[in-house]
């Protein structure tokens, strides 16, 4: 590709993320979230795409540490799909229970915030949301295996929204948005057995999940803090399928749509 399909490519792109595209074929939307309940439930996969939670989950303290005024420090993204966000601040208060609180509802909000961009019509524009996303992680991650994480996925996403078909960007945008949405509970499940498993041995104080965090901070159940994480999961999937199935099942969604539903619906 020479220097002017690059300037036109480039026009291109800015003049998506200002309009809507096309709602691609029900098969398509439907069969991205056949494809993404297959890699959420399926373990052999889910230990690959874990990883993708991951950074949403570690996103989502980070965001929140810089939001309530916390200095963030670094992002580490581990091989067994864990992570690690160090934020500098008062170990106590609102700012620091925020900041612990934000992981594990990062990966369902923010593929609730997707499936709003797509049923809005959004695809470029949520594409490229997630590159601007990404970009932010890896400046903040600090090391190799997160950077090569990280990198993976955003140059996948920029390949996809820069070359793919129309097609293949919409499937890809869908698929990305039902993961996060259908991957929000795993992780909370996996959270309260592993408490489970930690909380029957004999070194209960050394319990470091967030749940477990937050009990610490607020003086409130670990347990109840697990509940509020499947409630966010559970809520955002249930709102975030129904912007994403809107136009499949004829439903109109006029808070997405801009208030053009045609008449009768």
């Amino acid at each position: 590709m020479d220097r002017a399909e690059w300037v036109e490519r480039g026009t291109s792109i800015v003049d998506r993320l200002t309009t809507t595209q096309t709602q691609p074929p029900w098969w398509l939307v439907a069969g991205a979230g056949v494809v993404a309940l297959v890699l959420v439930g399926y373990t052999p996969l889910w230990r690959f795409t874990r990883n993708i939670v991951t950074i949403a989950h570690e996103g989502g303290h980070a965001l929140v540490a810089l939001l309530t005024g916390r200095r963030l420090n670094s992002i580490r993204l581990h091989s067994d799909t864990s992570g690690l966000t160090v934020s500098s601040g008062k170990p106590y208060g609102l700012g620091m229970i925020l900041t612990t609180m934000a992981g594990y509802p990062g990966p369902p909000l923010l593929g609730l915030a997707f499936a709003a961009l797509l049923g809005a019509s959004r695809i470029t524009l949520m594409l490229w949301v997630a590159i601007a996303l990404l970009a932010a992680v890896l400046i903040m991650t600090r090391n190799v295996y997160g950077m090569l994480t990280v990198f993976v996925v955003g140059a996948t996403v920029f390949a996809v929204s820069w070359f793919g078909t129309d097609t293949l960007q919409a499937g890809f945008a869908y698929l990305g948005a039902w993961l996060l949405l259908l991957a929000g509970a795993r992780p909370v499940l996996e959270l309260q057995r592993g408490r489970s498993r930690q909380l029957r041995s004999r070194y209960q104080e050394d319990v470091a999940s967030d749940a477990d965090q937050l009990a610490r901070l607020t003086h409130l159940p670990g347990l109840l803090w697990v509940g509020l994480f499947g409630v966010i999961a559970v809520g955002s999937l249930v709102i975030g399928a129904g912007f994403l199935i809107s136009d499949i099942s004829g439903i109109c969604l006029q808070s997405v749509s801009g208030g053009t539903c045609p008449t009768g619906q």
